[in-house]
């Protein structure tokens, strides 16, 4: 295991460092699918920008990764299953090109066989049921190309469902949404409820045979988004045997943050403005901009500092709420700007270390990293008919 200069070995303990580098670090939620679609970006080199590639995968510790697949909720249609397949392609293609770093993964299983080979596992989910173009046999080809999990909706709503940040048109899920849910089950598909409306969440609670999960979601308690979670939408996740895996965007973890964001109603036009200065609107190096527009309006001060301690303040607030067992992590890297200190995936021991220094066991940790992760996947896979 390598760890990077940039994580400051230094303020890590000999113990987290051991711990880290034992266990299987799982992260269920990357975007940095996008920058497989660019021609320019090399997975196999350690880039000056973003966040993720296979180099700070290693420096950081990082055994398994869910890479997204994702298209805007405007690209509909047969488009939308277009871009998808388009990449799917380019995760397969990039697994090729590096067999002795990484390997494509499906199940609990395949990861810790990666992990024994000194490999990092790269997993396929799909971000958003629009691309499923309301058919069944497109989802079950997903799932026959690799796809392992579906967030139902992206920021607006699909024809079944209703996305936290659209207005509900669906009450939830459709009949349809419901028999999505029921053929994932069938699949072994998790069923990811984050960027679900609250009224679709519970639908999920009702319909769903095998835990769902919420890959990308944080703590409402800490930070009032509504792509965060109650404590009752964790409480009820955990009953069901769900997982929330807590998201490192800023605007998730700080409430300060969000009150900054909304008290100056001109600051998208703001940022817009400077990520079309930067690239062009459909460059799959958007996302990655614009991370680093809003990294530089906090350097000037137009938006507060968020520091990585946050994420270690909501996963503590999950766990209390939750238990030990019902937490994770879904860092939303390439897709969402980083609290300072958490910069790349490089920085991930970190999180070990001040879990271990607030007191949790070297087993609860492992459990935080990536356990949890391994054996909802079980549990899915067992609930397959």
């Amino acid at each position: 295991m390598q760890f990077s200069a940039g994580t400051c070995l230094s303020e890590i303990s000999p113990q987290a460092l051991a711990l880290h580098a034992r266990s299987i670090v799982v992260d269920t939620h990357c975007d940095t699918t996008q920058r497989l679609l660019d021609d320019r970006f090399s997975f196999g080199a350690k880039n000056p920008d973003g966040h993720l590639d296979i180099p700070r995968l290693r420096q950081g510790g990082v055994d398994a990764v869910f890479l997204a697949i994702w298209t805007p909720g405007t690209v509909t249609g047969p488009a939308a299953v277009e871009r998808a397949l388009e990449q799917i392609d380019a995760i397969r293609r990039h697994a090729a090109l590096h067999p002795a770093e990484v390997t494509l993964a499906h199940t609990a299983a395949d990861i810790r066989e990666a992990h024994t080979a000194g490999k990092i596992a790269l997993l396929m989910a799909l971000e958003g049921g629009h691309m499923i173009n309301n058919d069944l046999d497109v989802l079950r080809n997903y799932a026959k190309l690799g796809v392992r999990y579906m967030t139902l909706t992206h920021m607006l709503n699909t024809g079944w469902a209703d996305s936290s940040t659209d207005k509900p048109e669906h009450n939830g899920l459709t009949d349809f949404g419901k028999q999505v849910i029921r053929e994932m089950n069938r699949l072994g598909m998790m069923v990811d409820v984050s960027h679900a409306s609250d009224k679709a969440f519970y639908d999920v609670l009702d319909v769903s045979e095998a835990p769902p999960i919420a890959t990308h979601s944080s703590c409402r308690a800490l930070c009032d988004s509504p792509r965060n979670l109650t404590d009752d939408m964790i409480r009820a996740l955990a009953s069901r045997g769900g997982i929330v895996q807590i998201n490192f965007h800023v605007g998730f973890l700080s409430q300060e943050f969000r009150d900054a964001e909304a008290a100056q109603p001109q600051l998208r036009e703001k940022i817009d403005a400077r990520i079309r200065e930067k690239c062009a609107c459909e460059s799959p190096q958007k996302l990655v901009v614009a991370a680093e527009v809003v990294r530089e309006l906090v350097a000037e001060g137009v938006l507060p500092r968020v520091d990585w301690t946050k994420i270690i303040d909501h996963i503590d607030h999950a766990v209390s709420v939750a238990g030990i067992d019902h937490v994770g992590l879904g860092s939303d890297f390439d897709g969402a700007d980083m609290p300072h200190g958490m910069d790349d995936a490089s920085f991930l021991p970190h999180i070990t270390d001040a879990l271990l220094k607030k007191g949790y066991s070297e087993s609860d940790v492992e459990k935080i990293l990536g356990g949890n992760t391994l054996r909802l996947m079980e549990d899915v896979d067992a609930a397959a008919k």
